[in-house]
């Protein structure tokens, strides 16, 4: 967890209000939830790794019994939320007979993970999501791909990659190649460290497994073949057509080509057979931004339309996608990213000891140069005057009006 400067607030609050701005004209409406979530809620298997990370809280006062615990339920009640999609889920099961249908959401807010910090990573850290619940067709993911994709141009992001996958093209390629289907999930964790270690490493990390020779060649033979386009994605149609429904496929390469032809960012979307991303609770279309400047991901999300049904009984339609907004605010100042058309800067330096009488003056003066849009900082000033104004002007105020009792 970390202190924020104020050059730092100073570009969070821009990219803050850059993303309300952006994702409000997609029609996304802003929500909250709060930070503390019921402990069945967030332990319900659907957080994958996250589940592990919860910062948990302590029963309060007649509640907690120390000497009678004999195990953790007995001692915890809540925790804080390890990120915003289990409490949308929560919020929208509790008050879905008041939202439109379909609804889309826009949660920023701090998330909590008992994490080893590196960069780009901390322990507290905010989230940035929105999310469409209510729409089944692919035009949840064209909006929330192309809503993403349109603020980080406007954040001057260029070059990037959406990676774009289905869980259901994942669950084929592991059926077709004979694996059973309750190993899915050890595979996919395999198949998720295919950037670090290669075909082969994933290849003999299956075979560490136990599982047969004969389908592990099968399945990387499918990665040999496939590529990072619409025509990969025609190939899996065509080779997988007896474990997968032609319009998983379809879907898929309209995603494509219809955020293709409309974007207004400069990147590229492909497809790409090795992507899982982590949480169990995807059920379709997955996608995450990697960034060659950060070295991963910034991003990331898909279709989770199994979710709110876990709190409702009734399973809703349901896809979204969070940016990784501290990764984001982390490089625009590490490129020393200046936020554009801020007000003009004066800083209004005063002797000490001034009149109060001139000292009105001065307030008086300062509130007419506010008045017109001009942010004026007000200082004592210091004996050392040139190290003062350089302090100053590292704050983004180059213009100094200096005020003396005989000048007044």
């Amino acid at each position: 967890m970390k202190d924020i400067l104020p050059k730092e607030m100073e570009i969070r609050n821009y990219v803050m209000n850059m993303i309300r701005e952006t994702y409000g004209k997609f029609g996304f409406s802003s929500i909250e939830t709060p930070c503390v979530e019921h402990i069945e809620n967030l332990s319900s298997k659907q957080g994958g790794e996250n589940e592990k990370l919860i910062f948990k809280i302590l029963k309060r006062g007649e509640k907690l019994k120390l000497d009678t615990a004999k195990e953790e339920g007995d001692l915890v009640d809540s925790g804080l939320r390890y990120d915003l999609t289990v409490p949308l889920s929560r919020y929208y099961s509790n008050n879905a007979n008041e939202l439109p249908a379909p609804f889309k959401a826009l949660q920023m807010g701090n998330v909590w993970r008992a994490d080893r910090p590196q960069r780009g990573r901390f322990r507290q850290f905010m989230q940035c999501d929105i999310d469409i619940l209510g729409e089944p067709t692919y035009l949840a993911e064209i909006e929330l791909v192309l809503a993403t994709t349109t603020l980080l141009g406007k954040l001057d992001f260029h070059n990037f990659t959406i990676r774009i996958n289905d869980r259901k093209i994942l669950k084929a390629m592991a059926q077709y190649s004979g694996f059973p289907e309750e190993s899915f999930d050890t595979v996919f964790i395999i198949l998720d460290k295919m950037d670090k270690i290669g075909l082969e490493g994933v290849a003999a990390e299956l075979e560490k497994e136990g599982f047969s020779k004969e389908s592990i060649d099968t399945y990387l033979g499918l990665f040999r073949e496939v590529t990072g386009d619409i025509q990969g994605v025609r190939y899996l149609k065509d080779k997988l057509k007896d474990v997968l429904a032609p319009e998983v496929a379809e879907d898929l390469e309209t995603i494509i080509t219809s955020v293709d032809a409309v974007k207004t960012a400069d990147f590229r979307i492909a497809f790409d057979p090795t992507l899982v991303r982590g949480m169990s609770y995807y059920t379709g279309p997955i996608f995450e931004i990697a960034m060659d400047e950060f070295g991963g991901s910034v991003g990331g999300g898909g279709r989770y339309d199994e979710m709110i049904g876990k709190f409702t009984g009734q399973n809703t339609s349901a896809c979204g996608f969070s940016i990784g907004f501290e990764r984001i605010v982390m490089l625009l100042l590490e490129r020393g990213y200046e936020v554009p058309g801020t007000a003009e800067k004066k800083a209004f330096l005063i002797e000490k000891n001034m009149p109060a009488d001139k000292l009105l003056t001065i307030l008086k003066q300062a509130e007419e140069e506010r008045s017109r849009g001009v942010q004026v900082n007000l200082s004592i000033m210091k004996k050392n005057k040139k190290f003062q104004k350089e302090q100053l002007a590292a704050e983004g105020y180059m213009e100094f009006v200096e005020f003396f009792r005989d000048r007044v």
